[in-house]
């Protein structure tokens, strides 16, 4: 009983304590900002002049070459494996034959059909000359030349199946995996027997923030330089801006690259894509840290006679570590870049070299 009665004590005399420092820096601050705001005292505060300058939309960034074609080749028929044609790092050609199927069976399903499709023809031609002589209905007749169309189909569909015995490429590109031995069993249900890619054009994917995607559309031309081979030159096009932002808040971006150099890229590799556009006219801008909270406030502090003014103005593009400002303020001018904490509209400063 004792010690709790000691536990409580403390945690009073602790909670009285912090309660009293808490009071007295309160009311530190409010002598501090009243002080402030009657102009009692100048804060040293950052500045910066307001000067045209020139600017520069260039900007690199960094991403990861993917193959332009990469597809993972099922099977399409059951079967045994009886041929493969291609190994792992071989080109193949878009309807080159790389594996086969064992056909025994297709084989006899489609000569089943060729036999019910020639009855149904031999049925339909009895029941049109019987038709004719009143020895069967119009009914009878429609049927007849309705199982002739389905064994017509049927055949059709059996004489796929022994084409596609034959296993060919869907595209031009390389084999980068095989999954299948001779003597396997594949079945209808997709089993998987290749990896293809197609590396002859890769894309290289980047991501931009706002400001630099708002310059950029599809078929603009980019230099691309491979950190693996950074002698060599190459040449992309944009293909793809994604019209919403990531998570992140930036913009994925696809750019199309002719893998025709001195070296060939690889999938996987990384890459810089280099964005340059054409000079822009000089133009007013201020540090991003002169807007008081965020960029958004469109407020900034300038220096008057030794007094900060709060002034509004209606900023532009984001170039980095400044600002564009498009209107409310002018060249000459003189704004506060940090201190802005301490400030009211009026207060006293002092430049801080």
């Amino acid at each position: 009983m004792k010690r709790i009665i000691i536990t409580i004590l403390v945690i009073i005399v602790a909670g009285t304590a912090i309660a009293f420092v808490l009071n007295s820096n309160k009311k530190k601050n409010a002598a501090k900002t009243a002080l402030v705001a009657q102009g009692g005292g100048a804060v040293s505060v950052r500045t910066a002049t307001i000067k045209k300058a020139p600017i520069d939309l260039d900007f690199s960034v960094n991403g990861v070459f993917a193959p332009n074609q990469e597809l993972n080749f099922l099977s399409e028929n059951a079967g045994r494996v009886s041929k493969i044609f291609v190994d792992e790092g071989d080109r193949v050609s878009k309807g080159q034959v790389i594996a086969r199927i064992d056909a025994e069976i297709i084989n006899t399903d489609k000569e089943t059909a060729e036999a019910t499709l020639q009855n149904a023809i031999k049925d339909e031609a009895r029941y049109a000359s019987s038709f004719k002589t009143g020895g069967v209905t119009q009914q009878q007749l429609d049927q007849a030349r309705l199982t002739v169309q389905n064994a017509r189909l049927r055949l059709q569909s059996a004489s796929r199946r022994v084409s596609d015995a034959n296993i060919k490429s869907p595209i031009n590109g390389i084999v980068n995996k095989r999954y299948i031995e001779v003597g396997a069993f594949v079945n209808t249900q997709g089993t998987q027997m290749f990896e293809l890619v197609d590396v002859s054009k890769l894309k290289l994917k980047v991501s931009v923030n706002e400001s630099q995607v708002a310059n950029l559309k599809v078929g603009d031309v980019v230099q691309i330089k491979s950190n693996v081979f950074p002698a060599d030159d190459y040449s992309g096009k944009i293909t793809f801006i994604a019209a919403k932002a990531d998570n992140s808040l930036n913009f994925p971006i696809e750019i199309e690259v002719a893998n025709n150099g001195k070296h060939d890229i690889k999938a996987g590799m990384y890459g810089t894509a280099i964005f340059k556009f054409p000079a822009q006219a000089p133009a007013l801008t201020i540090p991003r840290g002169s807007f008081v909270g965020s960029v958004s406030s469109n407020q900034v502090f300038v220096m008057e006679n030794g007094k900060a003014r709060v002034r509004k103005v209606i900023s532009g593009r984001i170039l980095g570590e400044n600002v564009e400002i498009i209107d409310g303020l002018k060249e000459g001018e003189t704004v506060i870049t940090s201190g802005q904490i301490n400030l009211v509209d009026g207060s006293a400063v002092v430049p801080v070299k």
